[in-house]
């Protein structure tokens, strides 16, 4: 399994974000597609916490435990 690099505020921000867009997918009927694919990948990338934008610039807004 990849290293998680989304943290917990970044994962509820992509939900939101995703369940806002899939809302608008539905209300503006003619742009769905363009609309649920960014919405359908912000919600599996806060599933899974692993961005792999976030992996290409070495990013990670999870806490890490230093003491380890």
């Amino acid at each position: 399994m990849k290293e998680k690099n989304v943290g917990t505020v970044d994962r509820y921000i992509r939900f939101g974000i995703g369940a806002i867009l899939i809302i608008v997918a539905f209300i503006l009927q003619g742009a769905w597609l363009w609309l649920l694919l960014p919405a359908v990948v912000s919600i599996v990338t806060g599933a899974i916490s692993h961005c792999g934008l976030y992996s290409l610039f070495g990013i990670s807004t999870c806490k890490t435990d230093k003491s380890k």
